[in-house]
């Protein structure tokens, strides 16, 4: 069981999950930002591996991810910066991105300095579900990786239990068919249709909802339909602002919980 494994276990309601952008502001921020959410109460970190095309995401993490390559970040140096700090953090560690980069970096290679960088799992939404099963699958498994999987108020009932049955860590309730950071009411009729649908039907897996979570009262509508929710656009605006790092971060959740 790895850490998100027994996160998950522990605890089944009210979920934090905190996403941000790996080099961003600055490139060496990474480690300190993952030890201040941990210390701030964030239950789970999402992390961004900066990618020139990131078609899911709204605005601000787009300008997020330039910047963060501007300022020299890649997989090799996030996985050198998580494991510096693997001794010191308990918190699981998630890494979310798109597949090109990785398949330059080399897939399998990728897996084991992950594993190695005491990574839990991994959240990859441009991995078809058959391709996950023929060519994935196994070594997540092997190098102890959860896998995650992104539904839309689109996706069918047939296809969310398909994704639960190869999930190991937790459905990702994408909140409505925009990008990251839109502008949008979590609970618009439709959207509770939609999280209600997905609650009956009785996954094995916990849900967390995200996309356009951005403050204490989204946060809460969030966890009344799921086990969590997912915050990263208004993170990411807080690193935007002026101030000490540190001071940011634990004010950020600190308005959250």
């Amino acid at each position: 069981m790895n850490r998100l494994q027994q996160k998950l276990n522990d605890k089944k309601e009210n979920l934090l999950t905190i996403y941000f952008t790996a080099g961003y502001p600055e490139l060496n921020d990474t480690g300190t930002i993952v030890k201040e959410l941990e210390a701030a109460g964030t239950d789970i970190i999402e992390i961004g591996m900066p990618f020139s095309d990131p078609v899911a995401d709204g605005p601000t993490i787009q300008a997020s991810s330039l910047k963060a390559l501007h300022n020299g970040m890649s997989i090799k140096v996030l996985l050198e910066q998580l494991k510096a700090i693997k001794s010191e953090v308990n918190i699981p560690i998630l890494l979310m991105g798109y597949i090109n980069p990785i398949w330059k970096y080399g897939v399998e290679k990728f897996m084991a300095d992950c594993e190695a960088a005491g990574v839990s799992g991994l959240i990859l939404p441009d991995i078809p579900l058959d391709e996950f099963k023929t060519d994935y699958e196994v070594l997540y498994k092997k190098h102890h990786l959860s896998s995650v999987f992104l539904v839309t108020p689109q996706t069918s009932d047939e296809r969310i239990c398909a994704y639960d049955e190869a999930c190991t860590g937790f459905i990702y309730m994408v909140s409505s068919a925009s990008t990251t950071g839109a502008n949008k009411t979590v609970d618009t009729e439709k959207q509770v249709a939609y999280y209600n649908r997905v609650k009956s039907l009785n996954l094995k897996n916990p849900t967390q909802i995200g996309f356009n979570i951005k403050d204490k009262a989204s946060f809460e509508r969030a966890c009344r339909y799921a086990n969590g929710g997912i915050i990263g656009s208004a993170f990411i605006k807080k690193l935007s602002e002026e101030g000490d790092l540190k001071v940011k971060v634990r004010e950020f959740v600190a308005g959250i919980q």
